[in-house]
């Protein structure tokens, strides 16, 4: 820890790195639901145990990421600590990704081909995530260096989800079988690329060899010794149920809103009030970082959050039903979101120095899981969420009609034309009682899970900036003796 400042090489190579893999996680994440809803015919049954698949297989997935964690601790591999697994993940995890999107079986074959396939995608893809996240705070403790691979890191996460969130959307109307088959295929192909850059760009920091192979009672007794892991852990699980759902669903409700076709296209301008959101608020955190604490930044970043999404809620009811309106309001949850995720991935990241400082022991990949488990066990309960939603508001039931058209159209027997005429004829026959609970359902989670997420760090997370300062004055006095 003698020598924090990095070399220009490897803060670019991690930092674009992500580019790739959040093309590759949003893709999963927000439009794999939605490619089964409207291009495969299945019940309201076999739906239902796809989406508890997800779900299951999500649980499985948290509880795999701080197993992998310790993978990660006890390995010593020539070509490094977390480059070897970055490597291995990016490989299987993108081929898993191009047959979710082209093997189609029928029925309840594709429910058995969809819970291998997405159990597998889970594991391989959790090989890449963990050894990636815990490669950053083990670059470098000196907070200016990592407020800057975290800011420009998020700049190219966003960059990354917001070419996949906003292109695809207005492509698929009419063609959504082909869309998202080649969509697939070109973004399993980034991902690669762009890992590969971190995996021959970064040059990883050598740290003292473990005295002793770490073991899962090991792992336990790591988290459960750090209160403050704890507490930002579950902050983080409450922060990220609420922080992806608007996103998760926006399709839906831009289709039932404003119909098939034009929907899609406002999906699109929605997602660009995403990325730039997303994006300034990222782009900017360094800046706010200087001139604000990061509990000024939190408490404010709430406080945005739950207006927007109260306007949100009223548009169309108390507000105009306007489309710049919506754009406007998308902007500020978007940015006050972004505000909020970049100063709790330093909040944990910070949690390392204070474990290492009160146990002697440094653990940055078992630490970093935290975040991916937390991300994980919300997905799966945004994706229980999204179901329950879908189904009890009968979205579900019209938006199948619609998958036997995109069938039809993937087969020839129809056009695109012909294909959003008679989309927009079923979407009609949605009653104003069947919108209002999909948009209750946006907008009532994310208010109760972010405002939870927020009185918990408020009352319970002690590492300011003053105190982080004086963990690592503790370790580099200890290093020097």
């Amino acid at each position: 820890m003698e020598n924090n400042k990095l070399d220009k090489r490897t803060k670019w190579s991690y930092c674009i790195g992500a580019t790739g893999r959040d093309m590759a996680y949003a893709l999963i994440s927000m439009f794999l639901l939605t490619y089964i809803q409207y291009t495969m015919k299945l019940t309201v049954a076999q739906y239902a145990v796809i989406s508890a698949i997800m779900v299951v297989c999500l649980l499985w997935d948290a509880i795999n990421d701080p197993m992998m964690g310790i993978i990660i601790e006890n390995s010593h591999l020539k070509a490094g600590k977390f480059k070897p697994w970055i490597f291995i993940g990016v490989i299987l995890n993108s081929l898993i990704i191009i047959c979710l999107f082209t093997v189609r079986p029928e029925g309840w074959g594709f429910v058995a081909f969809f819970g291998v396939g997405y159990l597998l995608w889970g594991m391989t893809y959790t090989m890449n995530d963990i050894a990636y996240w815990g490669m950053l705070p083990s670059l470098t403790s000196d907070p200016g260096e990592r407020n800057w691979l975290v800011t420009v890191q998020g700049i190219f996460i966003c960059i990354g989800q917001f070419s996949v969130a906003g292109l695809l959307p207005d492509m698929v109307a009419g063609n959504a079988i082909m869309a998202y088959r080649t969509a697939a295929i070109v973004i399993a192909f980034c991902f690669i690329g762009f890992q590969l850059l971190t995996v021959f760009g970064v040059k990883e920091r050598k740290r003292p060899e473990k005295k002793r192979t770490l073991s899962l009672k090991d792992m336990f007794h790591i988290f459960l010794r750090n209160d403050q892991l704890i507490v930002i852990g579950i902050a983080c699980l409450l922060f990220q149920i609420g922080n992806g759902l608007l996103i998760m669903i926006g399709m839906n409700f831009f289709y039932f809103e404003f119909g098939y076709s034009v929907g899609g296209s406002l999906v699109f301008w929605f997602t660009i009030m995403y990325g730039l959101g997303t994006l300034i608020s990222e782009a900017s955190f360094a800046w706010l970082s200087s001139k604000f604490t990061r509990n000024q930044i939190i408490t404010a970043a709430t406080i945005i959050t739950v207006i927007g999404y109260m306007l949100f809620m009223s548009v169309g009811y108390i507000l105009p039903q306007s489309v710049v309106l919506l754009n406007i309001i998308g902007f500020l949850i978007f940015f006050s979101q972004g505000a909020f995720n970049m100063t709790m991935i330093v909040m944990l990241n910070n949690t390392i120095e204070y474990d290492e400082v009160r146990f002697h022991e440094r653990h940055d990949s078992i630490i970093s899981a935290v975040r991916s488990f937390a991300t994980k066990l919300a997905s799966a309960v945004d994706q229980a969420v999204v179901a329950l939603i879908l189904i009890i508001s009968n979205i579900y039931a019209i938006s199948q009609k619609i998958s036997g058209l995109e069938i039809k159209a993937g087969t020839g027997e129809l056009t695109s034309e012909n294909v959003i005429v008679q989309a927009d004829k079923f979407i009609q026959t949605a009653d104003a009682g069947q919108r209002f609970i999909l948009r209750l359902g946006i907008v009532a989670v994310p208010v109760i899970s972010i405002g939870a997420a927020y009185i918990l760090i408020k009352r319970k997370y002690i590492i300011d900036e003053r105190k982080y300062e004086e963990l690592v004055a503790e370790i580099k006095s200890t290093n020097k003796k």
